[in-house]
Order: structure tokens, then C-alpha cells, then sequence
């Protein structure tokens, strides 16, 4: 007797969308189009369905169904040393705020830190902020970032991350964040990747400047593992 039974359809991958700074959220200093590559390259290694998005609104405003967005963007109030107009798209506010309700998982890629200025949701979502006068960088160099926190699954059992980047120190990072690993400055600790789990789950990377970033293994790695964290996939 022959079996009716159909094969069970394999599970759709997990869905991220990456938000990539062009046009206001672009800088002369970031290669964002670039780093995202290679951030959506780490991402489809792993089992992805990954969006790139150099339209950082539509992108918020088109979240549905996604499980989760990676914001990689430069600041849309600045440019230079001008400060530029203030102002929210309301599709994309709208689509932010209903993602981070549903629990999209969300992860803060270097400059994102100081992105997306026109949406609070996004800057209480993340737990921590570049801010201007406070914050600031070494020069672009070769840096080791410590674990500092090897019990949360974004990082257990992780070696040091040796890695080609610019180190974001000076950061405000608020209590409620949760530190993983730190880099140090003339003898100064300075947190350089962290989580939070209200309202959803994020994790932030101060690392990625430019693509050299993205040649350390352990960096890759870090980044599959906080997407998978963040989405709960």
C-alpha cells in the first residue's frame, strides 16, 4: 500500500531587513552600501532571507512579517559640523513603533548609534546613544574587544575580537543594558556591545566602520549570534 502522506514543507528562513544609510542618513565617513553587504553576507551564510534597503523609511515603514531589522545608517541631523531639519516620516514611525510592539528583533550597527534621532522608540529600544560633546573615537586602527560577559548566549564561549575598526568610546549606555563586551582607551573601559530585552529584544555593536570590520572572524560570528538572539530564531 502506497503512503498518501505528503512531505512536511520546509520552514521559510527567518526574515531581516537592513536599513542602510543613503541620502540624509549617509556621511562622507561610513561605506554603509558596503558594510551591509557584508553584514547580509554573514546573515544568508547562516540561513537568512536577507532585504537590504538603502531607503532607511521605506524600510521602517515595511516591517511587517519581518523578524528583524538591522539599522546600519549615519545621523539625519547632522552633516558635518550643520545641523539639518528634524523630521519624521509618519509611515515610518508607524511602522517602527508597531514592529518593536510585535517584538521584532533589532540590531544597532556602529553609526547607528547615532541614527534614527527622529524616532524615540528606536533610541529606547537600543538602551544607549552616541552623543555629541561626550562621545567620541581614537584613530581607525587594529583594537581587541574583551568579552566581558561569556553567560548570555550572544557571546558564550566567545574568544576576544580582534578586529580593524574605530572604536566608539564615551557612549551613554543606560542602566538598564545589559554589557557584553567592553574595548579599552589609555587604560579606560568603554562598553562596545550590549543587549536589552524591553520593549524588545536589541543587541548594539559599536563595531563596523568600514568593511575591513567585517574580515574578523569573530565579528562575523558575533553577528550571527546577536542576530539569532534578537529574532529568537
Amino acid at each position: 500500500m502506497v503512503s498518501m502522506d505528503q512531505p512536511e514543507a520546509e520552514p521559510a528562513p527567518p526574515r531581516a531587513v537592513i536599513a542602510t544609510g543613503t541620502g540624509r542618513y549617509g556621511d562622507p565617513w561610513h561605506p554603509f552600501p558596503a558594510t551591509s553587504a557584508r553584514i547580509a553576507a554573514a546573515l544568508r551564510s547562516d540561513g537568512w532571507d536577507v532585504t537590504v534597503d538603502d531607503d532607511v523609511d521605506h524600510a521602517l515603514a515595511t516591517l511587517d512579517g519581518v523578524d528583524l531589522l538591522i539599522v546600519n545608517a549615519g545621523d539625519p541631523w547632522r552633516e558635518g559640523g550643520t545641523e539639518l531639519t528634524h523630521r519624521a516620516d509618519p509611515a515610518a514611525d508607524a511602522g517602527l513603533r508597531a514592529a518593536i510592539a510585535r517584538g521584532v528583533g533589532l540590531i544597532a550597527i556602529h553609526a547607528a548609534l547615532s541614527t534614527l534621532r527622529d524616532h524615540p522608540a528606536w533610541r529606547e529600544a537600543i538602551g544607549g546613544e552616541w552623543q555629541p560633546g561626550l562621545s567620541w573615537h581614537p584613530p581607525v586602527g587594529d583594537a581587541r574587544v574583551r568579552i566581558v560577559d561569556g553567560d548570555h548566549p550572544v557571546t558564550e564561549g566567545m574568544p576576544p575580537i580582534d578586529v580593524f575598526d574605530e572604536r566608539y568610546s564615551d557612549l551613554v549606555v543606560d542602566d538598564g543594558a545589559r554589557v557584553l563586551a567592553v574595548h579599552d582607551v589609555d587604560g579606560v573601559e568603554h562598553p562596545a556591545v550590549w543587549v536589552r530585552e524591553q520593549p524588545t529584544r536589541a543587541v548594539v555593536s559599536s563595531l563596523g566602520h568600514d568593511e575591513r570590520a567585517f574580515d574578523a572572524p569573530a565579528h562575523v560570528a558575533l553577528l550571527q549570534r546577536a542576530a539569532r538572539w534578537a529574532a529568537r530564531v
